[in-house]
């Protein structure tokens, strides 16, 4: 397989963002005020978070489906 980084938004003004939390102590609070500065500087929409519960492992292809069909960008990250 040939992957390719995505190609970057011209704009984040009103877009929605997805957050996939990765089961990690403090990533559910960092990934949430991170959203939430996407939220006050762009007027992001922010939706409910994607969970994936394993850290070292990649997140479910279903998951990262239904995260593409309902957002224009996801963040995620380590907690600890």
């Amino acid at each position: 397989r040939n992957y390719s980084r995505a190609a970057a938004l011209p704009d984040l003004s009103g877009k929605t963002v997805g957050i996939l939390e990765n089961g990690k102590l403090n990533a559910h609070s960092m990934l949430w005020e991170i959203a939430a500065l996407f939220e006050l500087r762009h007027g992001c929409k922010i939706v409910p978070a994607y969970s994936k519960s394993n850290a070292s492992a990649p997140a479910a292809s279903e998951t990262l489906q239904t995260a593409a069909e309902n957002v224009d960008f996801l963040i995620t990250g380590l907690g600890d």
